[in-house]
């Protein structure tokens, strides 16, 4: 095992974060008690403001980016974990205050590990990553509200070409239930469909303000745009509907009123990644595995080397990446 590997850190420069591919030693890892050798990341929003230095994601600086890792273990001070095993994280502070997966090595705390299930690749897993686990975790908590029907009323998936919105399109679709996706890239109408989007929205058509009870269409949504959008959203969700909200790429207001939940029963669902306890993230990835079709993951999946990153960041925050992004890591 070497001693010297590659890793994208975040250092402060002139009083901003700035981003660069750092040599690093065993040495300069955390003291935590499981090290993993990891062989695939992934590029989400978030990551993109944090490379990019256009959000201040790093609470404590320098910092290793990168908010999910699969690999494998290669030492373990824990009962819980063994050499050999096969591992991802998502979320739990990676990139904000717990170094990250944009490294060759890392390690990381027992109890934010999870078991990579034997249906995916560690490539797989990294294409699926934090953005198809919240998927999962949306899809789930609509199903636990318990009002979308197979087949029913259609079910809404906004910002659908991004990496939450395909996986939730490939899943929804992949379990039954009648997807209309919302996107402002009419070249992803394509893609969408084979994801399985029955139906398209302009994604305009949500982006401005109007009444606080609109018509009842959708039985169900998952919304990662927030703002304006969620807020229509929601005035048009049927009653006794749902809608799992898991982002804010449109802005962190809500510029709605009380008036779809207690006239229509409507639920807003919050759906958290980053801290979710174990038992929510197994379900998660239990349903990826029985849900989502390879073939369809690979279409949505592009792969790229970490001296890419900047550039890749750049793109995300640009709305020019479609699906999701594996980072295969360097040496």
């Amino acid at each position: 095992m070497t001693n010297s590997f590659n890793a994208m850190v975040i250092e402060d420069v002139d009083g901003k974060p700035k981003a660069s591919i750092k040599t690093l030693s065993l040495n300069d890892l955390p003291d935590h008690d499981v090290l993993v050798e990891i062989s695939h990341s992934s590029l989400n929003y978030k990551d993109g403001l944090a490379i990019s230095g256009k959000g201040r994601i790093a609470r404590r600086l320098p910092m290793v980016g990168g908010i999910d890792l699969a690999g494998t273990v290669v030492e373990s001070r824990s009962d819980l974990w063994k050499a050999g095993d096969r591992v991802v994280v998502n979320g739990w502070g990676l990139s904000e205050t717990e170094w990250g997966g944009y490294s060759r090595f890392q390690r990381i705390k027992p109890e934010h590990l999870t078991r990579l299930p034997d249906a995916f690749t560690p490539e797989q897993s990294m294409a699926i990553g934090t953005a198809g686990y919240t998927a999962a975790l949306c899809v789930n908590a609509l199903e636990d509200w318990g009002m979308i029907e197979k087949q029913g009323r259609e079910v809404l998936v906004t910002g659908a070409a991004g990496g939450v919105g395909s996986v939730s399109v490939a899943l929804l679709a992949a379990r039954g239930y009648n997807v209309t996706a919302s996107t402002g890239r009419p070249d992803s109408h394509d893609y969408l469909s084979k994801l399985g989007a029955s139906a398209f929205v302009d994604r305009a058509a949500l982006s401005e303000k109007a009444g606080p009870l609109q018509k009842e269409r959708w039985g169900g949504a998952v919304d990662s745009v927030g703002s304006t959008t969620l807020a229509n959203v929601l005035a048009q969700t049927v009653y006794g509907g749902g809608v799992a909200a898991c982002g804010l790429a449109g802005g962190a207001d809500l510029p709605a009123t009380v008036l779809p939940h207690i006239l229509r029963n409507v639920a807003l669902l919050g759906v958290d990644s980053v801290m979710a306890p174990a038992n929510k993230r197994e379900r998660a990835w239990k349903l990826l595995a029985e849900s989502l079709d390879h073939k369809l993951l690979a279409d949505m999946t592009t792969v790229e080397p970490m001296s890419a990153l900047p550039r890749l960041a750049d793109d995300i925050l640009a709305g020019k990446t479609q699906g999701r992004v594996v980072i295969k890591i360097d040496g």
